[in-house]
């Protein structure tokens, strides 16, 4: 039996930790007898190191909890003030510092959700180019239209929630119908952008304010058909290419067959022949 009463010694302890990472925890015996640990640990029976590594442990695991603690009060409130503010004071001080992050996040896609003129457009542009391509009777969903773009175009890590958006303010403006869950371009929006808008009389509006609203109406209906015909003259392009590579299929095809054809006609002239044919 060992000597519960004597203090442990740094190298025994460190010993100790040794053997545990060497042998395993409850190998106490093989620790002792290790040659590498004997002359430390000669003195202490196997109740004594299972005693001491269960302290051990405790010990490193209290400390490291309290460690954690201080860490996390730490970093909940780092500028809070030294002297206690009234209630409404805290919360306005204490909820920035704490929610920092998500509300920059919730501000900044707010932010994006507003898109400019531009960027508007060019949405408005890649949506008709997906549904014109598309093509599908009953409308196209918004994952449809999602993969379409995201095919063709480079888009932001929120994009479907920016189109989600988008495809909605068109609805509110009339410019396309929504079926359920599917969108379409409605057909008088199709032949508003295939048909040049008639100019109206000076004497109806003052010649600035006519002018300008002209303009616009002209600037968008000529978006609308100028994505309509990029997206049509892509369909083509790629039924053509469909065409191409299905051609080149059926000709490796046909080239195949002869040679097939070719081989079974040697085997049976063989065979008329008497010969033996032997297959690989």
């Amino acid at each position: 039996m060992g000597n519960p009463k004597q203090k442990w010694t740094s190298e025994e302890e460190e010993a100790l930790r040794a053997g545990v990472a060497k042998h395993g925890t409850g190998k106490w015996k093989n620790i002792q007898k290790d040659p590498e640990f004997n002359h430390f640990l000669y003195s202490r029976s196997n109740i004594d190191l299972k005693d001491k590594w269960r302290n051990m442990s405790v010990s490193a695991n209290s400390q490291g909890s309290r460690e954690k603690s201080r860490t996390t009060k730490a970093k909940a409130n780092p500028d809070a003030p030294a002297t206690p503010l009234p209630n409404t004071q805290t919360s306005t001080s204490i909820t920035p510092a704490a929610n920092g992050s998500s509300a920059d996040a919730v501000m900044d896609d707010s932010s994006k959700c507003l898109l400019d003129g531009k960027t508007a457009s060019k949405y408005n542009a890649m949506i008709y180019e997906a549904l014109s391509t598309l093509k599908d009777p009953n409308g196209s969903d918004t994952s449809a239209i999602v993969g379409f773009i995201e095919q063709r175009h480079e888009v932001p890590q929120n994009f479907r929630r920016l189109l989600s958006s988008r495809l909605r303010r068109l609805v509110a403006q009339d410019k396309l119908e929504k079926v359920q869950n599917c969108y379409k371009i409605k057909r008088d929006v199709l032949v508003a952008a295939k048909t040049p808008t008639p100019k109206p009389k000076e004497t109806i509006r003052p010649r600035q304010s006519q002018t300008t609203g002209y303009l616009g109406d002209t600037v968008e209906e000529a978006a609308v058909g100028a994505a309509y015909k990029v997206a049509e003259a892509e369909n083509k392009s790629f039924v053509a290419a469909e065409a191409v590579k299905e051609a080149e299929r059926v000709s490796r095809m046909a080239e195949d067959t002869d040679s097939l054809l070719q081989l079974a006609k040697e085997i049976f002239e063989k065979c008329s022949r008497g010969e033996i044919v032997l297959m690989a």
